[in-house]
């Protein structure tokens, strides 16, 4: 079997400039190198319902939103299969199958499920759906018997999960039916997770601290000038801190040699520049234009792709989904028939 990549996000808004970094980045680089056999990319619409199951008109209006976002910055339809998560019910029962071999007090453990009770302090109120994310992800993997799956350092709980349930599923019913997965993460440690411009270690619409990729250029440009950076960093002789600052954060994500020598020339690359504000001597709002220009080399071919995208009508779009749905639903259909063969489900057979 080659390889197979699933990835996917949740339609709870636009993509911004941490999912390009985190994982849309690294999705495009993979299907421009083709260096597999198949690639899905889901819209996790199921999932997005976890937390948003009373207001369900937020997750449809953004559907398609997350599709163009996804074709502005290169990813191909005729290369890839996007498809709608609900449209698939295999992966419901999948994750069905899934929850009798997951323990509550392991779900419970896993990091990310309580970095995310933390965030969304649902005390009394928690959904069990939302405590089944890691099992539903799981299913989303072996679905497709996806091998490589690009994502932020925050998911590695998740995938470690899903081979947990690979395992014990193949041990229990001694069979090789579902298949192991491993993270691809990017490739700086800056974007393994993009901090909010006020440093907050999230980007979240609530908070408006995102920079969207389908952003305007004046927009951008004041979410940069309104970056987080070294609150004792006052005067421009004075001495500035690097970690933790936001604007430094994002150029360890963005910038290479070569933007020194267009829109920075007095520096050769980004160490000399840290070293220099350091010390002092440089004003943010300096530093601050060169992540702007930076950041419009970055967001103008993506804007352009948007407005070609634009000129279609959401039939257009809706039918990509629909093609790339049906396709996700006849792989996941012969999985689930694997599973229940080995669970002694198949009894028509």
């Amino acid at each position: 079997m080659g390889n197979i990549i699933l990835t996917g996000d949740r339609p709870t808004g636009n993509l911004h400039l941490g999912h390009l970094v985190g994982s849309v980045r690294t999705r495009v680089k993979m299907q421009d190198e083709g260096n597999y056999d198949k690639m899905y990319i889901m819209i996790a619409d199921s999932q997005a319902l976890t937390d948003n199951f009373d207001n369900p008109k937020k997750v449809k209006e953004n559907l398609l939103n997350v599709l163009i976002d996804y074709m502005s910055c290169g990813l191909d339809p005729e290369k890839v299969t996007f498809f709608i998560q609900s449209e698939v019910s295999e992966l419901t029962e999948l994750t069905f199958y899934y929850m009798n071999i997951v323990t509550f007090n392991r779900l419970k453990r896993n990091p990310t499920i309580k970095t995310e009770l933390a965030l969304r302090n649902f005390e009394g109120t928690l959904p069990v759906g939302f405590m089944c994310y890691p099992i539903s992800q799981a299913a989303d993997i072996t679905a497709f018997k996806a091998n490589i799956i690009p994502v932020g350092d925050d998911q590695l709980p998740m995938i470690e999960q899903a081979n947990e349930i690979v395992d014990r599923f193949n041990s229990i019913y001694k069979c090789k039916v579902l298949r192991r997965c491993e993270a691809v993460l990017p490739e700086t440690e800056s974007s393994f997770r993009l901090p909010g411009i006020d440093g907050m270690a999230k980007m979240s619409k609530s908070l408006g601290n995102c920079i969207y990729l389908k952003d305007d250029s004046e927009t951008v440009k004041k979410q940069v000038m309104k970056m987080y950076t070294d609150p004792n960093h006052i005067n421009i002789g004075d001495p500035g801190k690097v970690e933790g600052n936001v604007v430094f954060t994002y150029l360890d994500s963005f910038c290479n040699d070569e933007h020194f020598a267009k829109y920075y020339p007095e520096f050769k690359n980004l160490d000399e520049l840290k070293s220099a504000y350091q010390h002092g001597g440089i004003g943010d709002v300096k530093i601050k234009m060169f992540l702007y220009n930076i950041l419009e080399e970055v967001l103008t071919p993506i804007r352009e792709r948007r407005a070609e995208l634009l000129k279609h009508d959401d039939a257009y779009f809706m039918d990509i989904l629909k093609k790339g749905t049906a396709e996700a639903r006849t792989v996941a259909s012969k999985t689930v028939k694997e599973v229940k063969a080995a669970m002694l489900l198949n009894y028509f057979e």
